[in-house]
């Protein structure tokens, strides 16, 4: 396989892993401890609005409702997690890819809750790191630990992909 196919059907393939291994930790969390996820319905909602030029709302949950905003949203999660990977993998090279290492993954996956304190949230009515949320710290915990838990995913879809790939 030539090495650019490669390194795209690498960084396809775990964006996909890690960003389902955030969900499947999503639902684990739902399930166990009642604690809600994201809607990413709303994330569809959010973007839908940019086509009109409306990029930040005192309120995504009052705004309007855009046609397909859930596939909308779901699609942009994990889209921007295969960006994330293409990102990690560039950073961390061949060697990280030859042989996974979790620290590198994990704080990648930290670095990574950057884009909903200070992008995803603020546009959404929410504030910079959820500053305007009834329980800021509550909800810059649940953030951090979803971005964490996409880290690990990142760390286990390495070593499977090496599997594969081998």
């Amino acid at each position: 396989m030539k090495p650019a196919i490669e390194f795209l059907t690498y960084t396809f393939a775990i964006g996909l892993i890690a960003t389902a291994f955030m969900d499947l930790w999503a639902l684990v969390r739902k399930r166990l401890f009642n604690i809600p996820s994201l809607d990413f319905a709303l994330v569809g909602r959010w973007l839908g609005h940019m086509r009109n030029g409306h990029f930040i709302h005192a309120s995504i949950g009052r705004a309007a409702p855009v046609r397909g905003e859930a596939l909308i949203g779901w699609m942009a999660h994990y889209g921007i997690g295969i960006i994330f990977a293409v990102v990690f993998t560039s950073l961390t090279g061949e060697n990280w890819r030859l042989a996974p290492t979790i620290w590198p993954a994990i704080l990648f996956g930290a670095a990574t809750v950057a884009a909903p304190y200070f992008i995803l949230q603020p546009a959404m009515g929410a504030g910079v790191a959820a500053r305007k949320t009834p329980d800021p710290n509550v909800a810059r915990w649940r953030s951090l630990v979803s971005h964490l838990a996409f880290g690990v995913g990142l760390y286990f879809a390495g070593l499977l992909m090496r599997v594969i790939m081998a």
